[in-house]
């Protein structure tokens, strides 16, 4: 059997949500509206949650994908970004996170303004469901009703949206291991599990399959949110694209707070196993692409 090689795979479909996502943005969008929602979607980002979606669906299809699979992974991996571009707009003005860089420029509402970063969250949240549901399209009814549910709930109160609210209301508070997980698998968790879930969707998993990869994408999501607390302090600005320490500054409780820094690098390990043990269970043949994802966010400097 060929060896799975990840980086061309990811470049491969790095290229082609890049060309889908300029495509969905609107630069047209009146008074300078457009040009603030592109800015915050286009030339940067890891596009992680787009990459899960597509692979999700490529190992849920077991190569038997037609068109209208394709075309449905695709709007799903477009639709989740913009929706996780949205959360960044608005997390990072002066009445959440009030941060001045994202991605390694000025944030939304330093380039433009609040109001206009404030309306160009809300557009892009729009915009994600106008991509889920084509005025023309051979995906089925029922599929892109499946997908607008899992989007609305993955963005919403018990979800990435429920999860900032609890982590604005935590800053300053000692939360315990539980009240922690809870918080992360809202506020990062969801999003990162509708990924996964959407491709699943896109793919006409199995039951079976379906369920195994929803245990995947929990332990990846806790995993990823993991890292990011770890690299919050010990990654610097440049390299991590946003203001490093801030966490700590603000007050906020961390994996790294509770546990140590030896302690969440364990824990992250730990998640990634669950995460890889997940997709063994799912008896998928085609989940090279999640596992090579899965060591990504294990791994990752940024």
């Amino acid at each position: 059997m060929k060896a799975f090689n990840f980086n061309q795979w990811s470049q491969t479909h790095l290229a082609t949500i890049e060309m889908a996502l300029d495509d969905a943005v609107p630069a047209y969008a009146p008074a300078g509206l457009g040009d603030a929602m592109r800015y915050a979607v286009l030339d940067g980002g890891k596009r992680l949650r787009p990459l899960l979606v597509l692979a999700s669906m490529e190992a849920s299809a077991a190569g038997q994908q037609v068109a209208w699979m394709e075309d449905a992974a695709m709007r799903a991996a477009c639709a989740v970004e913009l929706i996780h571009a949205y959360s960044l707009v608005h997390d990072d003005m002066p009445c959440m996170d009030n941060d001045v860089l994202r991605r390694g420029k000025p944030t939304v509402h330093v380039k433009f303004g609040q109001a206009q970063a404030l309306l160009a969250g809300d557009a892009l949240q729009s915009l994600a469901f106008e991509c889920l549901t084509p005025d023309d399209s051979d995906i089925p009814d029922a599929v892109q009703t499946k997908l607008c549910a899992l989007l609305a709930r993955g963005a919403g109160h018990a979800g990435m949206a429920g999860g900032q609210a609890i982590d604005l209301a935590s800053v300053g508070v000692a939360l315990d291991a539980e009240a922690l997980r809870h918080m992360h698998r809202c506020k990062t968790g969801a999003l990162l599990e509708t990924s996964v879930l959407m491709g699943a969707v896109s793919g006409d998993a199995s039951s079976r399959a379906y369920q195994a990869l929803q245990s995947f994408a929990q332990a990846l999501g806790l995993a990823f949110q993991v890292v990011d607390d770890i690299l919050d302090v010990t990654a610097d600005s440049a390299v991590l694209g946003k203001t490093s320490g801030k966490d700590a500054a603000d007050n906020k409780p961390t994996y790294v707070s509770l546990l140590g820094l030896a302690g969440a690098r364990q824990e992250a390990k730990a998640l990634a196993d669950q995460a890889q043990a997940a997709l063994i269970k799912s008896a998928l043949p085609n989940t090279q692409a999640l596992r090579a994802l899965t060591d990504w966010v294990l791994h990752r400097q940024h």
